[in-house]
């Protein structure tokens, strides 16, 4: 029998599961992240052999990082998880467990998960789209993850914000260095600010907000979607994918479904616009999914 060990390793806490044959998850398990990079290997290893241990057997590993992997360096590229940055984490821990394992950016794997048995299951072009604290996205092509040359194919949150109006201006500073970054539009701090100004990162209560009549939450989730939908166009102009699912909690906003292909047909080149929009199947499983699914049959 076939079974997939998939982790998602994330900055503060790793979540690990192990797929059966048929794609159920027959085990989970949850530790805190150790803030020291030795520590870290050995949580992921007893992790591991826990839950082979329950199983009875050895299982192929996937594994979902908070970044990438740089081609150039060999080492990790991932500022939100100290430990693991700049460290060449897929060798070492490799050599650790003396096993073959495979590491993807964490964004693809929520993509590859949708692909491989979620909404976008059967489509030959899923585009996969994170909309939370950040913005991330992944490439599936005939089941396959794209990663690119340089290992950044999907990180359309650090295009520009495309057809910019004077309501997007002045645009926007970026962590990472620029001005104008889509993420910085898009993103749920984007949503809080649209609505509360300033500082405020929350947007959980929009929702009751605008059902109630708030104006300004309204607002904001107005000059939300067609944000996104201008967004989402520049990928579609690009790729013209058959599937775009959307994932992170933002992807729980019901009018998105609704709204965001008719606001993107103005500026998708084509006189229509037939892709499929939905949300993720999996929720927050899927990042832990995609990562066991590394491994095809």
């Amino acid at each position: 029998m076939t079974y997939r060990i998939g982790i998602d390793l994330g900055g503060t806490k790793t979540e690990i599961i192990v797929l059966g044959p048929t794609g159920d998850i027959l085990v989970r398990r949850r530790a805190a992240t150790p803030p020291v990079y030795s520590e870290a290997l050995a949580m992921l290893a007893g992790l591991i052999a826990n839950v082979e241990a329950e199983i009875g057997a050895t299982a192929s590993i996937g594994i979902g990082i908070p970044g990438t992997m740089s081609p150039r360096t060999g080492k990790m590229r991932t500022p939100n998880t100290p430990c693991l940055d700049g460290q060449p984490f897929d060798k070492d821990f490799a050599t650790y467990l003396n096993r073959d394992i495979r590491i993807a950016n964490d964004a693809n794997c929520f993509a590859l998960s949708e692909a491989t048995d979620g909404a976008g299951a059967g489509a030959a072009l899923v585009f996969g789209v994170i909309l939370g604290t950040g913005c991330g996205g992944g490439i599936i092509v005939n089941g396959q993850v794209v990663e690119g040359r340089n290992g950044i194919a999907g990180e359309w949150g650090h295009n520009p914000l495309p057809w910019p109006r004077d309501t997007d201006m002045p645009l926007r500073p970026c962590p990472c260095g620029r001005t104008g970054c889509i993420e910085r539009y898009v993103a749920g701090p984007a949503l809080a600010f649209e609505a509360d100004g300033e500082g405020a990162r929350d947007a959980t209560q929009l929702l009751a907000r605008a059902a109630a009549g708030d104006e300004r939450a309204i607002g904001a989730f107005q000059l939300h979607a067609e944000r996104l939908a201008r967004s989402l166009a520049s990928i579609t102009n690009v790729f013209d994918p058959d599937v775009i699912v959307l994932g992170g909690g933002l992807s729980n906003l019901p009018h998105l479904y609704k709204d965001v292909p008719d606001l993107m047909l103005p500026y998708v080149f084509s006189d229509s616009f037939t892709a499929r929009i939905v949300p993720a199947m999996h929720g927050d499983s899927s990042g832990v999914r995609g990562a066991a699914w590394l491994w095809p049959a």
